[in-house]
């Protein structure tokens, strides 16, 4: 959890788990009708379908930003993880509110990068090159690193975006220091042409992040070595797999997944992409997803016509996501209802003008 994120935490008392799933939902609904146009649900793909289904605007991180940054409701509520909800604080206007329905929705990725060891990172790569360097963060990271960039001419950038903000980067300077996914920021490069020689493994925990200090000046992009646990589930040999079954299959794999499935798939983007190419794609036709099994197994209902596969024998869920509940969704909307503003996630003004900065450039793209 970021440090220069300020929340009312409450959870749902053991009265409300009590309730059947009918009450729940009748209860749900009742508080958004008395809500109204005061309040905007937002969904991620990867959250459970008991909560996905009552979001008002569905989309990856990216869609979900852009939708808060044009609402004029006044409760947000983000079915997604903080740092979505810090994103969604940022960008709104004073007034507006931006709850988080269980406080213990987070990210490991996000937490793979801390404010301290990138700043001794960044002074190490500067001092070490003397060249123009230019930080970018994941918006899967706390809100420190983002404001980090956005006091150090850097950006945010999405899996939807990576590519644009890498060529925004390389326009203003000669190296990128990209955090905290490293297969984001290396499957985005290889992809624009950079030999994978030109990219440097950033280890916090070794000297020199382990890498001798000309191998850092030869290289484009320095890559901080965090990483999706959800999308490390997928292998090249269940690609192999499925291509050797299905030797019609299309291979589709998020941009978090390693090196050697990118390589391996037909196709790669963002969970926004994946659905448009499987919707965009003719009936009968096959196709291997690499990415969390709530979007995977939404797909397989909305499309019978079409056979969807995992990229593995198990469908690898995102657990933080996925605790959010009904019940945490319903004690926020009652709770909204008696103007009790539990679950408000509230960034620090000194963190969220720098922020605002590096969040826009990426808007902006």
């Amino acid at each position: 959890m970021s440090t220069g994120m300020n929340i009312n935490i409450a959870h749902p008392p053991d009265l409300l788990k009590k309730l059947s799933r009918a009450e729940i939902d009748h209860r749900i609904i009742e508080a958004e009708e008395k809500l109204s146009d005061s309040l905007l649900i937002l969904g991620h793909h990867y959250q459970r379908d008991e909560v996905f289904k009552y979001a008002d605007a569905t989309g990856d991180s990216f869609a979900l930003a852009k939708i808060a940054a044009k609402t004029s409701a006044e409760f947000i509520v983000f079915c997604g993880v903080h740092f979505m909800a810090e994103t969604a604080d940022i960008i709104t206007l004073t007034g507006q509110k931006v709850f988080l329905p269980n406080i213990e929705a987070g990210c490991s990725l996000a937490d793979m990068a801390d404010i301290k060891k990138v700043e001794e990172a960044w002074q190490e790569i500067s001092a070490n090159t003397g060249d123009r360097n230019i930080p970018i963060t994941y918006i899967n990271s706390n809100v420190e690193l983002k404001a980090f960039c956005g006091r150090n001419g850097g950006i945010v950038c999405t899996s939807s975006n990576a590519r644009s903000a890498l060529e925004w980067a390389w326009r203003k300077g000669d190296r990128v220091l990209f955090f905290p996914d490293q297969h984001l920021g290396r499957n985005t490069a290889y992809k624009m042409g950079i030999p994978l020689k030109r990219m440097v493994m950033w280890n916090p925990e070794q000297p020199h992040g382990g890498n001798l200090p000309e191998k850092i000046s030869r290289s484009k992009i320095v890559l901080w070595n965090g990483y999706c646990d959800v999308h490390q589930h997928f292998s090249k040999e269940y690609v192999d797999y499925l291509r050797e079954k299905y030797p019609d299959i299309n291979i589709i794999a998020h941009p978090e997944c390693n090196f050697e499935v990118a390589q391996s798939a037909d196709y790669m983007g963002s969970t926004e992409y994946i659905i448009k190419k499987v919707r965009e794609s003719a009936r009968g036709t096959k196709w291997g997803i690499g990415t969390e099994k709530h979007l995977v197994n939404r797909l397989q209902k909305q499309f019978p016509e079409k056979e969807i596969y995992f990229l593995q024998d198990y469908g690898p869920e995102c657990e933080t996501m996925s605790s959010i509940r009904q019940i945490h969704l319903l004690f926020q909307l009652e709770n909204l209802v008696e103007c009790n503003m539990i679950n408000q996630v509230s960034v620090e003004d000194k963190i969220k003008k720098y922020a605002l900065i590096a969040i826009n450039r990426m808007l902006d793209l």
